[in-house]
């Protein structure tokens, strides 16, 4: 810390010895330039033979402008600096301008003061920050882009507060912009989680969430993963102004994926028929949603499985026909399959319960949750929020017991999940698939290739 102290304020020394020597380096900059132009005059282009050209010596004098004339117009630049950050939990005005080497007693005081700049500090940490000062410090001109307020416009656009300096002084505004998408390769190979894959990769972690969704109902990513699997994926990233965003809640899409899990490879892609919803499929057209997904929750802790435990409340061995996930309280919970509520509502060691009835006799439980959605008789589509995790009815704390039954019986829920119908693409629209899907294989080829060069250079 020292030691970036030191440079930053080596830094800063020099740049205020290049202002007050700025003609002298200007006229240093001139005559190299003259030099070099010079020296380019007397080189030829690539030529056959030289030898077998004819030869001519030409002589012409070369006046070179007014050097005090050039130099006046170098040492007039203003000189500006740029540097960006990320606001703090922390931060106040004096210490987050410090931060960006900011000296301006009057641009602090505009943060702390001006109803505009003070949404800077305000709200959650993590905004990015761009400043551009004088050659003294002084600031000319501050931008922070931060998520949109919550809404229509939440996944599709940004904030963007601008805070410049005129001649009536500091000026504020805040403005929504949208979000420019932009298609990134990348790749990671599994150590110890697909979490900690993605953060060594510096992907997205809404990255990580993503994959195990697409590829739940073909690998346990709590039970499958091996030390040596590798993914490859193209994404869309989105950027503000031109810069990567850095808040997950809008991070973009995964447009294909490639996960090799203990040597056997899977691949997905987006696609969305004209007029239908979209979804991934495998390469050869094969939806990788299918009639049941494989958990009410997205990527979550499994805390007990579809098997014999010590009941936590009970105190004895009994078997276990549902799979309870742990998450906090609040967490929103999702149907699996499309079908009608048939109840909602409390009962018993449930706490608040919801019954969804579903096509092929099948029924799912959702309990002990803080929050009902629905009610009874309403229709659900695959995917909708019902209700939220708690801990009401027989529970030692937040989760979700979830449970599917067939003709009244328990059954394993990703038994069911994984041999459920899935759907393919329409004659229609193969065509564009398979020229979309062979440029998706090609790219995470590419991506395969690079992530091995970068691990084998480490």
């Amino acid at each position: 810390m020292k030691a970036l102290e030191s440079l930053g304020r080596g830094f800063d020394r020099a740049t205020l010895w290049a202002h007050r020597h700025r003609r002298g380096i200007a006229a240093a900059v001139v005559a190299m330039l003259l030099g070099t132009g010079i020296t380019a005059f007397g080189v030829a282009p690539l030529a056959p033979d030289a030898a077998d050209l004819p030869r001519r010596l030409v002589l012409e004098d070369v006046t070179p402008l007014p050097l005090n004339e050039q130099v006046d117009a170098l040492g007039d630049v203003l000189l500006e600096l740029t540097r960006n950050d990320l606001t703090r939990a922390s931060d106040t005005a004096d210490s987050l301008l410090s931060r960006l080497n900011v000296v301006d007693a009057e641009a602090a005081a505009f943060l702390r003061n001006d109803a505009v700049a003070r949404k800077l500090l305000q709200g959650r940490p993590g905004k990015m920050v761009q400043v551009v000062t004088g050659e003294f410090g002084q600031l000319r001109r501050l931008v922070a882009r931060y998520p949109a307020e919550k809404g229509e416009q939440f996944s599709t656009h940004f904030t963007r507060l601008t805070i410049a300096r005129d001649a009536l002084g500091l000026q504020a505004k805040t403005e929504q912009a949208p979000l420019a998408p932009q298609v990134r390769l990348g790749g990671g190979t599994i150590r110890s989680s697909l979490f900690a894959a993605t953060d060594e990769a510096r992907l997205p972690e809404v990255l990580a969430i993503q994959m195990a969704e697409i590829f739940a109902n073909e690998i346990d990513f709590r039970r499958d993963l091996r030390r040596g699997d590798y993914f490859s994926v193209l994404y869309e990233a989105l950027e503000a102004d031109g810069e990567p965003i850095t808040w997950n809640q809008a991070a973009g899409r995964v447009l294909a994926a490639q996960f090799t899990n203990n040597g056997k490879a899977f691949e997905a892609m987006w696609f969305q028929e004209p007029g239908g919803k979209g979804a991934y499929f495998d390469f050869k057209g094969q939806s990788m949603r299918r009639a049941f997904l494989a958990s009410p929750m997205e990527f979550s802790r499994v805390t007990s499985g579809f098997a014999m435990r010590f009941h936590p409340v009970l105190k004895t061995w009994r078997r276990h026909l549902g799979v309870d996930y742990g998450a906090p309280t609040g967490t929103p919970v999702r149907v699996v399959a499309d079908g009608t509520v048939e109840f909602a509502g409390v009962q018993n060691g449930y706490g608040n319960v919801i019954y969804v009835q579903h096509r092929s006799n099948r029924l799912t439980v959702y309990a002990h949750l803080s929050r009902i959605n629905v009610r009874k008789g309403q229709r659900v589509s695959q995917g909708d929020h019902i209700g939220a995790v708690g801990s009401t009815g027989w529970a030692t704390g937040p989760h979700l017991h979830f449970e599917i039954r067939e003709a009244g019986q328990q059954v394993d829920p990703l038994k069911v999940a994984r041999s459920s119908e899935a759907f393919t693409i329409s004659p229609a629209a193969r065509p564009q698939f398979a020229a979309l899907a062979q440029s998706a294989r090609a790219q995470l080829a590419v991506a395969e290739a690079r992530h091995r060069y970068a691990s084998a250079a480490e």
